[in-house]
């Protein structure tokens, strides 16, 4: 069986504490990968740990604590070749008029911590020789809910930037030369439960596919058989 195009590579899972960041951590290291797994909660990382990843704690709604993450990162392990953005969550219900201000600022860290990520270790993924980047975003976004406004926007924010990150990882491309070698991918679901294997797997094939091909792409999930 010929060696899967992440073995060797450094990826950071953002937002890991979850049954996601587990089936990731689990499925890149079992493909040969380097994993830091970063979450909130240091205690909730012990899993990750024990699957063969490096835990981080990190408030990555916090810039200045992101960047510091960033500098530990490179001192221990170099730069990072692939980053999967998990942080998210659920707040909802109650129509428009149930869509509020507390709610909204709740959901909206997912996407400050999506920003903050992508904007420390944008270097790394432009410089590696097969950078990834990959979200997780909501079938919400293409048929938004009143009782989900606030969740639609935030995930459709998230698209936006992640859609930015792959423009500038094209034009890097052009501006060179050369063959495009970086990749950002939104991967939409409706329900992550019962995906988790489906998500890392997927999540780790993107080191065989020509960056090419899947940067700039949106893949529904929820029509995908679970791998697992």
């Amino acid at each position: 069986m010929p060696e899967s195009g992440v073995a060797g590579r450094l990826v950071l899972i953002a937002g890991a504490t979850s049954a996601s960041g587990l089936a990731a951590t689990r499925t890149l290291v079992s493909a040969g990968a380097r994993v830091v797994a970063v979450g909130r909660d240091a205690g909730r990382l012990r899993p990750l740990a024990d699957a063969g990843a490096r835990a981080e704690a990190c408030d990555l709604t916090d810039e200045a604590a992101v960047v510091a993450l960033a500098e530990r990162v490179h001192a221990s392990d170099g730069a990072v070749d692939g980053v999967l953005h998990l942080v998210g969550g659920w707040r909802g219900g109650g129509g428009l008029a149930g869509q509020t201000d507390a709610d909204y600022r709740f959901l909206e860290g997912s996407f400050t911590a999506l920003r903050h990520v992508s904007r420390a270790f944008d270097a790394d993924l432009r410089a590696s020789s097969a950078g990834r980047l990959a979200v997780v975003s909501s079938t919400a976004v293409a048929r938004p809910l009143a009782g989900g406004a606030n969740y639609a926007a935030v995930k459709a924010a998230t698209e936006a930037w992640t859609r930015a990150v792959a423009q500038g990882f094209a034009k890097d491309a052009r501006d060179s030369g050369e063959s495009p070698a970086a990749a950002s991918v939104v991967f939409r679901v409706k329900a992550l439960e019962g995906l988790e294997d489906t998500l890392a797997q997927r999540f780790a094939d993107l080191w065989d596919a020509d960056p090419a091909e899947v940067n700039d792409t949106v893949i529904d999930l929820s029509s995908v058989p679970n791998s697992g």
